[in-house]
């Protein structure tokens, strides 16, 4: 589990865990991280927490939010990673990320199953590694197969389990050089996009998949609709369009 490390000009003043899905930061003391001073604004700034990673998103705070010297809107958080508020610090600790810090960042790809009518041996880029924000090659295999085998899984690392269910859901990319590729999200989490431009996640839930905007100033669009800032319930057969790639989701 990450954790924040919280400090006022280099001394400790202890530690939060990232042990929920959505932790806000402010000067009012109902946030999860009360930070009583006058250069922190009363909701101040949110961390989400999907699976393995968090994300901070400054909320239209006075003085803004920093990470590592550099103003924020929103922020994929790495390990190491220093938040400022005035004079307080909350240093993002993941063991996870540290233990990766060293890995190849193309180790971790997803595998896209290669429809019939397509002659492209790599696709263009889809989504990016589990291990941080570094985008991941779409690997296609080119080899023609007489018979049909099952579709190729994403590859993540084994913090990510996937659950036992009859029902899967399905991406099959509509448009572009893309066109018919298809992902099976049989895992916790996948995030799509490009980190700096647009980022979205799935996460797979017992209840249903969800789709969550992480990074970015344009939201995905589900059937058309903007989903706005809040986690939105995927339907079967429902057209999910981010930066511009439109993509159906199904369960089968």
């Amino acid at each position: 589990m990450a954790k924040l490390n919280f400090s006022l000009d280099g001394k400790s003043l202890g530690e939060f865990a990232l042990d929920k899905e959505r932790i806000t930061i402010g000067r009012r003391p109902s946030n999860d991280i009360h930070i009583d001073n006058l250069a922190v604004s009363g909701e101040h700034a949110m961390i989400l927490t999907l699976g393995n990673d968090s994300f901070l998103e400054d909320l239209n705070s006075t003085n803004g939010t920093l990470v590592n010297k550099k103003l924020i809107k929103k922020h994929v958080l790495q390990h190491g990673d220093v938040i400022e508020f005035g004079k307080y610090q909350l240093k993002y600790v993941s063991e996870n990320q540290e233990k990766n810090a060293h890995s190849d960042g193309f180790e971790k790809t997803m595998l896209i199953k290669k429809p019939a009518n397509l002659d492209e041996n790599v696709a263009e880029p889809l989504a990016v590694s589990e291990s941080g924000p570094v985008l991941a090659e779409v690997i296609v295999d080119p080899t023609p197969k007489l018979e049909p085998e099952p579709d190729q899984e994403v590859q993540v690392s084994s913090s990510f389990t996937s659950e036992n269910t009859q029902t899967i859901g399905h991406l099959q990319v509509l448009n572009g050089n893309n066109s018919g590729h298809e992902l099976l999200l049989n895992r916790t989490m996948v995030k799509l996009g490009k980190p700096g431009a647009q980022l979205a996640v799935i996460t797979k839930r017992p209840h249903g998949y969800y789709i969550t905007h992480i990074e970015g100033e344009a939201h995905p669009f589900v059937n058309g609709q903007s989903i706005g800032v809040q986690a939105h319930a995927l339907n079967d057969h429902d057209v999910i369009e981010l930066s511009g790639t439109k993509m159906e989701f199904y369960l089968a």
